[in-house]
Protein backbone atom coordinates (compact mmCIF):
# COMPACT_ATOMS: atom_id res chain seq x y z
CA UNK A 1 0.00 0.00 0.00
CA UNK A 2 1.59 3.39 -1.40
CA UNK A 3 1.81 6.85 0.76
CA UNK A 4 -0.29 9.82 -0.55
CA UNK A 5 1.63 12.53 -2.39
CA UNK A 6 2.28 15.89 -0.96
CA UNK A 7 -0.20 17.86 -3.24
CA UNK A 8 -2.65 15.43 -1.49
CA UNK A 9 -1.95 16.46 2.06
CA UNK A 10 -1.99 20.19 1.38
CA UNK A 11 -5.36 19.95 -0.05
CA UNK A 12 -6.90 17.77 2.72
CA UNK A 13 -5.70 20.59 5.17
CA UNK A 14 -6.78 23.69 3.69
CA UNK A 15 -10.50 23.68 4.74
CA UNK A 16 -9.39 22.71 8.36
CA UNK A 17 -7.26 26.13 8.00
CA UNK A 18 -9.75 28.26 6.43
CA UNK A 19 -12.32 27.26 8.91
CA UNK A 20 -9.72 28.12 11.97
CA UNK A 21 -9.29 31.81 10.29
CA UNK A 22 -12.98 32.39 9.87
CA UNK A 23 -13.55 31.47 13.73
CA UNK A 24 -10.71 33.71 15.14
CA UNK A 25 -12.17 36.58 12.60
CA UNK A 26 -15.17 36.37 14.50
CA UNK A 27 -14.03 36.00 17.85
CA UNK A 28 -11.98 38.97 17.57
CA UNK A 29 -15.20 41.52 15.45
CA UNK A 30 -17.54 40.29 18.71
CA UNK A 31 -15.03 41.08 21.39
CA UNK A 32 -14.71 44.60 20.14
CA UNK A 33 -18.15 44.94 20.12
CA UNK A 34 -18.70 43.83 23.60
CA UNK A 35 -15.72 45.94 24.94
CA UNK A 36 -17.13 49.12 22.73
CA UNK A 37 -13.84 49.98 20.75
CA UNK A 38 -12.58 50.19 17.27
CA UNK A 39 -16.24 51.28 15.83
CA UNK A 40 -18.93 53.74 15.28
CA UNK A 41 -21.16 51.64 18.24
CA UNK A 42 -18.91 51.85 21.13
CA UNK A 43 -18.19 55.82 20.69
CA UNK A 44 -22.20 55.87 20.29
CA UNK A 45 -22.13 54.02 23.95
CA UNK A 46 -19.82 55.79 25.41
CA UNK A 47 -21.54 58.94 24.62
CA UNK A 48 -25.26 57.79 25.44
CA UNK A 49 -26.35 59.84 28.98
CA UNK A 50 -26.38 57.85 32.26
CA UNK A 51 -30.09 57.41 34.02
CA UNK A 52 -29.49 58.70 37.63
CA UNK A 53 -31.83 59.52 40.83
CA UNK A 54 -31.07 62.83 41.79
CA UNK A 55 -32.32 64.98 44.62
CA UNK A 56 -31.99 68.61 45.43
CA UNK A 57 -30.47 69.85 48.83
CA UNK A 58 -32.94 70.84 51.32
CA UNK A 59 -33.07 72.83 54.20
CA UNK A 60 -34.94 72.32 57.51
CA UNK A 61 -34.87 71.46 61.29
CA UNK A 62 -33.20 67.98 62.60
CA UNK A 63 -33.99 66.40 65.46
CA UNK A 64 -30.93 64.20 67.06
CA UNK A 65 -31.93 61.08 69.08
CA UNK A 66 -29.83 58.46 71.17
CA UNK A 67 -31.32 54.91 71.05
CA UNK A 68 -30.62 52.77 74.05
CA UNK A 69 -32.44 49.04 75.39
CA UNK A 70 -34.55 49.12 77.98
CA UNK A 71 -36.20 47.28 80.13
CA UNK A 72 -39.89 47.92 81.42
CA UNK A 73 -39.69 48.84 85.33
CA UNK A 74 -42.75 49.52 87.25
CA UNK A 75 -42.61 52.62 89.44
CA UNK A 76 -43.76 50.94 92.58
CA UNK A 77 -43.79 46.68 93.33
CA UNK A 78 -44.97 45.36 96.97
CA UNK A 79 -45.65 41.96 98.11
CA UNK A 80 -48.16 41.96 100.04
CA UNK A 81 -48.02 39.77 103.21
CA UNK A 82 -50.18 39.33 106.24
CA UNK A 83 -49.27 40.49 109.69
CA UNK A 84 -51.05 38.26 111.36
CA UNK A 85 -50.97 34.41 111.89
CA UNK A 86 -54.79 32.48 110.98
CA UNK A 87 -56.85 31.59 108.49
CA UNK A 88 -57.51 33.36 105.07
CA UNK A 89 -61.49 33.58 105.42
CA UNK A 90 -62.03 35.72 102.18
CA UNK A 91 -60.52 37.20 98.69
CA UNK A 92 -61.91 40.47 97.77
CA UNK A 93 -59.67 40.71 94.43
CA UNK A 94 -59.38 39.42 91.42
CA UNK A 95 -56.08 38.52 89.71
CA UNK A 96 -55.06 41.29 87.15
CA UNK A 97 -57.29 43.74 88.73
CA UNK A 98 -56.56 47.47 89.04
CA UNK A 99 -56.43 48.47 92.75
CA UNK A 100 -56.49 51.55 95.36
CA UNK A 101 -54.55 52.06 98.02
CA UNK A 102 -56.34 50.92 100.42
CA UNK A 103 -58.53 48.69 99.17
CA UNK A 104 -59.44 45.88 101.25
CA UNK A 105 -57.92 42.66 99.40
CA UNK A 106 -58.09 39.68 102.11
CA UNK A 107 -59.77 38.67 105.56
CA UNK A 108 -58.19 36.74 108.05
CA UNK A 109 -60.02 34.98 110.65
CA UNK A 110 -60.13 37.79 113.59
CA UNK A 111 -62.00 35.83 116.50
CA UNK A 112 -58.43 35.50 118.10
CA UNK A 113 -57.89 39.38 118.36
CA UNK A 114 -61.26 40.07 119.56
CA UNK A 115 -60.55 37.32 122.60
CA UNK A 116 -57.32 39.28 123.08
CA UNK A 117 -59.15 42.61 123.24
CA UNK A 118 -61.90 41.98 125.40
CA UNK A 119 -59.48 40.39 128.11
CA UNK A 120 -57.22 43.60 127.92
CA UNK A 121 -60.63 45.49 128.13
CA UNK A 122 -61.36 43.60 131.35
CA UNK A 123 -57.86 43.88 132.73
CA UNK A 124 -57.93 47.77 132.54
CA UNK A 125 -61.32 47.94 133.88
CA UNK A 126 -60.04 45.94 137.01
CA UNK A 127 -56.81 48.36 137.57
CA UNK A 128 -58.89 51.72 136.80
CA UNK A 129 -61.36 50.74 139.59
CA UNK A 130 -57.65 49.67 142.03
CA UNK A 131 -56.51 53.05 140.96
CA UNK A 132 -59.67 55.06 141.98
CA UNK A 133 -59.84 53.65 144.92
CA UNK A 134 -55.57 53.98 146.19
CA UNK A 135 -56.91 57.50 144.77
CA UNK A 136 -59.70 58.19 147.70
CA UNK A 137 -57.59 56.50 150.20
CA UNK A 138 -54.95 58.69 149.47
CA UNK A 139 -57.06 61.81 149.90
CA UNK A 140 -57.95 60.53 153.32
CA UNK A 141 -54.69 59.63 154.51
CA UNK A 142 -53.33 62.98 153.27
CA UNK A 143 -56.44 64.89 155.33
CA UNK A 144 -56.05 62.55 158.60
CA UNK A 145 -51.64 63.49 158.20
CA UNK A 146 -52.93 66.98 158.12
CA UNK A 147 -54.48 66.28 161.30
CA UNK A 148 -51.65 64.71 162.85
CA UNK A 149 -53.92 61.60 163.48
CA UNK A 150 -51.81 59.25 161.38
CA UNK A 151 -47.63 58.91 160.38
CA UNK A 152 -46.19 60.31 157.36
CA UNK A 153 -44.72 56.60 156.07
CA UNK A 154 -48.52 55.66 155.54
CA UNK A 155 -49.57 58.74 153.70
CA UNK A 156 -46.50 58.07 151.55
CA UNK A 157 -47.06 54.61 151.64
CA UNK A 158 -50.43 54.76 149.72
CA UNK A 159 -49.00 57.65 147.32
CA UNK A 160 -46.54 54.97 146.13
CA UNK A 161 -49.72 51.99 145.46
CA UNK A 162 -51.52 55.13 143.68
CA UNK A 163 -48.33 55.59 140.99
CA UNK A 164 -48.35 51.53 141.10
CA UNK A 165 -52.04 51.17 139.60
CA UNK A 166 -51.64 54.13 137.43
CA UNK A 167 -48.93 52.18 135.72
CA UNK A 168 -50.68 48.87 135.79
CA UNK A 169 -54.01 50.93 133.61
CA UNK A 170 -51.22 52.33 131.31
CA UNK A 171 -50.24 48.64 130.68
CA UNK A 172 -53.60 47.95 130.46
CA UNK A 173 -54.41 50.17 127.97
CA UNK A 174 -51.07 49.07 125.73
CA UNK A 175 -52.58 45.71 125.47
CA UNK A 176 -56.02 47.09 124.22
CA UNK A 177 -53.92 48.91 121.49
CA UNK A 178 -52.14 46.31 120.79
CA UNK A 179 -55.30 43.91 120.41
CA UNK A 180 -56.76 46.41 118.07
CA UNK A 181 -54.10 46.43 116.22
CA UNK A 182 -53.40 42.71 115.62
CA UNK A 183 -57.51 42.78 114.90
CA UNK A 184 -56.84 45.78 112.46
CA UNK A 185 -54.04 43.26 110.48
CA UNK A 186 -56.80 40.98 109.87
CA UNK A 187 -57.94 43.37 107.03
CA UNK A 188 -55.40 42.75 104.48
CA UNK A 189 -56.10 46.72 102.51
CA UNK A 190 -53.62 47.46 99.51
CA UNK A 191 -50.57 49.90 100.43
CA UNK A 192 -50.14 50.86 97.13
CA UNK A 193 -52.67 51.57 93.66
CA UNK A 194 -52.02 49.21 90.78
CA UNK A 195 -52.21 46.08 89.24
CA UNK A 196 -52.39 42.78 91.25
CA UNK A 197 -50.57 39.54 90.41
CA UNK A 198 -51.36 35.84 90.17
CA UNK A 199 -53.05 34.90 93.92
CA UNK A 200 -50.36 33.02 96.09
CA UNK A 201 -53.22 31.52 98.76
CA UNK A 202 -56.36 30.05 98.43
CA UNK A 203 -59.02 31.01 101.37
CA UNK A 204 -59.01 28.31 104.05
CA UNK A 205 -55.63 28.21 104.35
CA UNK A 206 -53.30 29.29 107.51
CA UNK A 207 -51.04 32.20 106.74
CA UNK A 208 -48.28 33.28 108.78
CA UNK A 209 -46.30 36.84 108.64
CA UNK A 210 -43.58 34.93 108.23
CA UNK A 211 -44.47 33.40 104.68
CA UNK A 212 -42.20 34.25 101.74
CA UNK A 213 -44.54 34.22 98.92
CA UNK A 214 -46.93 36.37 100.57
CA UNK A 215 -50.45 37.02 99.28
CA UNK A 216 -50.40 38.77 95.91
CA UNK A 217 -47.86 41.13 94.43
CA UNK A 218 -49.27 45.19 93.09
CA UNK A 219 -47.07 46.47 90.78
CA UNK A 220 -47.64 50.52 89.99
CA UNK A 221 -48.04 50.74 86.43
CA UNK A 222 -49.53 53.97 85.68
CA UNK A 223 -47.25 55.67 85.77
CA UNK A 224 -44.43 53.43 84.79
CA UNK A 225 -41.00 53.49 84.42
CA UNK A 226 -38.38 52.57 81.69
CA UNK A 227 -34.46 51.68 82.77
CA UNK A 228 -32.14 51.68 79.54
CA UNK A 229 -28.30 52.15 79.24
CA UNK A 230 -26.49 54.62 76.89
CA UNK A 231 -22.92 54.91 76.54
CA UNK A 232 -21.09 57.36 79.08
CA UNK A 233 -19.87 59.74 75.88
CA UNK A 234 -23.42 60.69 76.34
CA UNK A 235 -23.50 61.73 79.60
CA UNK A 236 -22.42 65.43 79.71
CA UNK A 237 -25.45 66.76 77.05
CA UNK A 238 -27.72 64.40 78.90
CA UNK A 239 -26.80 66.06 82.07
CA UNK A 240 -26.72 69.72 80.85
CA UNK A 241 -30.07 69.30 79.46
CA UNK A 242 -31.23 68.18 83.04
CA UNK A 243 -29.70 71.04 84.72
CA UNK A 244 -31.58 72.99 82.26
CA UNK A 245 -34.85 71.83 83.73
CA UNK A 246 -35.59 71.08 79.93
CA UNK A 247 -37.44 68.25 79.03
CA UNK A 248 -35.75 65.45 77.37
CA UNK A 249 -38.55 63.28 75.32
CA UNK A 250 -38.46 59.79 75.23
CA UNK A 251 -40.12 57.29 73.05
CA UNK A 252 -40.25 53.61 74.00
CA UNK A 253 -40.58 51.10 70.76
CA UNK A 254 -41.34 47.35 70.21
CA UNK A 255 -38.48 44.72 70.01
CA UNK A 256 -38.62 45.19 65.94
CA UNK A 257 -38.64 49.24 66.54
CA UNK A 258 -41.94 49.19 64.32
CA UNK A 259 -44.69 50.02 66.54
CA UNK A 260 -44.45 53.13 69.16
CA UNK A 261 -45.65 51.73 72.54
CA UNK A 262 -45.51 55.28 74.38
CA UNK A 263 -43.98 58.37 74.67
CA UNK A 264 -42.85 59.97 78.29
CA UNK A 265 -39.67 62.15 79.06
CA UNK A 266 -36.71 61.66 80.74
CA UNK A 267 -37.01 61.18 84.65
CA UNK A 268 -33.09 60.97 86.12
CA UNK A 269 -29.78 59.50 85.45
CA UNK A 270 -28.03 56.87 87.81
CA UNK A 271 -25.01 58.28 90.36
CA UNK A 272 -22.42 55.55 88.76
CA UNK A 273 -21.00 54.89 85.67
CA UNK A 274 -20.75 50.61 84.97
CA UNK A 275 -16.80 50.49 84.55
CA UNK A 276 -17.03 47.22 82.76
CA UNK A 277 -19.46 48.25 79.79
CA UNK A 278 -18.67 52.12 80.03
CA UNK A 279 -22.72 52.71 79.85
CA UNK A 280 -24.52 54.92 82.65
CA UNK A 281 -28.40 53.89 83.09
CA UNK A 282 -31.22 56.31 82.61
CA UNK A 283 -34.97 56.03 83.61
CA UNK A 284 -37.53 57.64 81.77
CA UNK A 285 -41.19 58.01 83.06
CA UNK A 286 -44.46 57.45 80.72
CA UNK A 287 -48.22 57.60 81.90
CA UNK A 288 -49.03 54.60 80.28
CA UNK A 289 -52.34 54.83 80.28
CA UNK A 290 -53.60 53.04 77.62
CA UNK A 291 -51.16 49.92 79.72
CA UNK A 292 -48.83 49.55 76.50
CA UNK A 293 -45.82 49.06 78.87
CA UNK A 294 -45.66 46.26 80.77
CA UNK A 295 -43.16 45.31 83.79
CA UNK A 296 -40.48 43.73 82.66
CA UNK A 297 -41.21 43.70 78.97
CA UNK A 298 -38.06 44.66 76.70
CA UNK A 299 -37.99 48.09 74.65
CA UNK A 300 -35.94 49.92 72.22
CA UNK A 301 -35.94 53.62 73.62
CA UNK A 302 -35.20 56.71 71.50
CA UNK A 303 -34.69 59.57 73.54
CA UNK A 304 -34.32 63.52 71.78
CA UNK A 305 -31.37 64.89 72.91
CA UNK A 306 -31.63 68.06 69.73
CA UNK A 307 -32.96 69.18 67.23
CA UNK A 308 -30.91 71.17 64.79
CA UNK A 309 -32.42 74.41 63.13
CA UNK A 310 -32.35 75.56 59.52
CA UNK A 311 -29.46 73.27 58.17
CA UNK A 312 -28.97 71.80 54.99
CA UNK A 313 -29.84 68.19 54.01
CA UNK A 314 -29.24 65.71 52.14
CA UNK A 315 -30.54 62.00 51.82
CA UNK A 316 -27.31 60.03 53.34
CA UNK A 317 -27.16 57.52 50.27
CA UNK A 318 -26.07 60.83 47.89
CA UNK A 319 -22.89 61.22 50.10
CA UNK A 320 -19.67 58.89 49.25
CA UNK A 321 -17.03 58.01 51.95
CA UNK A 322 -13.42 58.49 49.86
CA UNK A 323 -10.06 57.59 51.55
CA UNK A 324 -9.90 61.10 52.93
CA UNK A 325 -13.04 63.24 52.14
CA UNK A 326 -16.43 62.69 51.89
CA UNK A 327 -17.68 63.48 48.09
CA UNK A 328 -21.16 63.77 46.27
CA UNK A 329 -21.65 63.64 42.14
CA UNK A 330 -23.11 67.22 41.94
CA UNK A 331 -24.98 67.61 38.38
CA UNK A 332 -24.16 70.62 36.57
CA UNK A 333 -26.06 73.07 34.49
CA UNK A 334 -24.64 71.00 31.40
CA UNK A 335 -26.09 67.82 32.47
CA UNK A 336 -22.65 66.28 33.54
CA UNK A 337 -21.58 65.61 36.46
CA UNK A 338 -18.40 66.79 38.77
CA UNK A 339 -16.86 65.88 41.86
CA UNK A 340 -17.60 67.59 44.56
CA UNK A 341 -15.97 67.79 48.23
CA UNK A 342 -18.53 68.51 51.31
CA UNK A 343 -17.76 68.77 54.96
CA UNK A 344 -21.19 66.67 56.83
CA UNK A 345 -22.46 67.20 60.45
CA UNK A 346 -24.67 65.18 62.36
CA UNK A 347 -26.90 62.52 60.53
CA UNK A 348 -30.02 60.97 61.87
CA UNK A 349 -32.28 58.10 59.53
CA UNK A 350 -31.15 59.04 56.18
CA UNK A 351 -30.76 62.43 56.89
CA UNK A 352 -27.27 63.71 57.13
CA UNK A 353 -26.19 67.76 57.69
CA UNK A 354 -24.04 69.34 55.23
CA UNK A 355 -22.15 71.62 56.79
CA UNK A 356 -19.95 73.07 53.48
CA UNK A 357 -19.32 72.52 49.99
CA UNK A 358 -23.28 72.83 48.67
CA UNK A 359 -25.88 75.14 48.68
CA UNK A 360 -29.31 75.08 48.69
CA UNK A 361 -31.08 73.83 45.73
CA UNK A 362 -27.86 71.81 44.35
CA UNK A 363 -29.17 68.51 42.40
CA UNK A 364 -26.93 65.98 43.43
CA UNK A 365 -26.82 62.22 42.25
CA UNK A 366 -28.44 59.74 44.82
CA UNK A 367 -28.99 56.43 42.73
CA UNK A 368 -26.94 55.06 39.88
CA UNK A 369 -23.50 56.83 41.78
CA UNK A 370 -21.34 53.40 40.63
CA UNK A 371 -21.44 53.94 36.99
CA UNK A 372 -20.81 57.69 36.93
CA UNK A 373 -16.73 59.41 36.35
CA UNK A 374 -15.89 63.02 36.95
CA UNK A 375 -17.70 64.57 33.70
CA UNK A 376 -19.84 61.96 33.26
CA UNK A 377 -23.14 62.52 31.05
CA UNK A 378 -26.30 62.03 32.71
CA UNK A 379 -30.00 62.11 32.30
CA UNK A 380 -31.85 63.03 35.57
CA UNK A 381 -34.77 62.03 37.36
CA UNK A 382 -36.03 63.01 40.34
CA UNK A 383 -35.90 60.67 43.18
CA UNK A 384 -38.11 62.44 45.59
CA UNK A 385 -38.75 66.16 47.11
CA UNK A 386 -35.55 68.39 49.01
CA UNK A 387 -34.59 66.15 52.12
CA UNK A 388 -37.11 67.13 55.06
CA UNK A 389 -36.17 67.23 58.58
CA UNK A 390 -39.25 65.50 60.49
CA UNK A 391 -38.04 61.51 60.33
CA UNK A 392 -40.23 59.15 61.84
CA UNK A 393 -38.26 56.26 61.88
CA UNK A 394 -37.34 54.86 64.80
CA UNK A 395 -33.57 53.94 64.17
CA UNK A 396 -30.68 56.31 62.95
CA UNK A 397 -27.13 57.16 63.39
CA UNK A 398 -26.03 60.38 64.59
CA UNK A 399 -22.69 61.84 66.53
CA UNK A 400 -23.24 59.92 69.87
CA UNK A 401 -22.41 56.65 70.27
CA UNK A 402 -25.90 54.33 70.00
CA UNK A 403 -25.66 51.70 73.00
CA UNK A 404 -27.88 49.70 70.44
CA UNK A 405 -31.69 49.45 69.16
CA UNK A 406 -32.23 46.78 68.22
CA UNK A 407 -33.21 42.75 69.67
CA UNK A 408 -30.47 40.63 69.91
Amino acid sequence: MGFPSPSKKRHHYRPLAISIAVALLFAATSAQSFLGIGGKSGRDDRDKPIPVATVAVGRGDLKIFLNGLGTVVPAANVLVHSRVDGQLMRVHFQEGQTVRAGELLAEIDPRAFQVQLTQAQGQHARDSALLRNAQLDLERYQLLWSQDSIAKQQVDAQQSLVHQYEGAVLTDQGQIDDAKLQLAYAQVTAPIAGRVGLRQVDAGNIVHASDANGLVSIAQVQPITVVFTLPEDNLPVIVQKLQSKTPIPVAAYDRQQKRLLASGSLLTVDNQIDTTTGTVKLKAQFRNEDSALFPNQFVNVRMQIDTLRNVALLPAGAVQRGAQDNFVYLVNADRTVKLQTVQVGDTEGDQVVIESGLKVGDQVVVDGIDKLREGSKVEPMTAGAPAQAEQQKPAGQHRYKDAGASAP
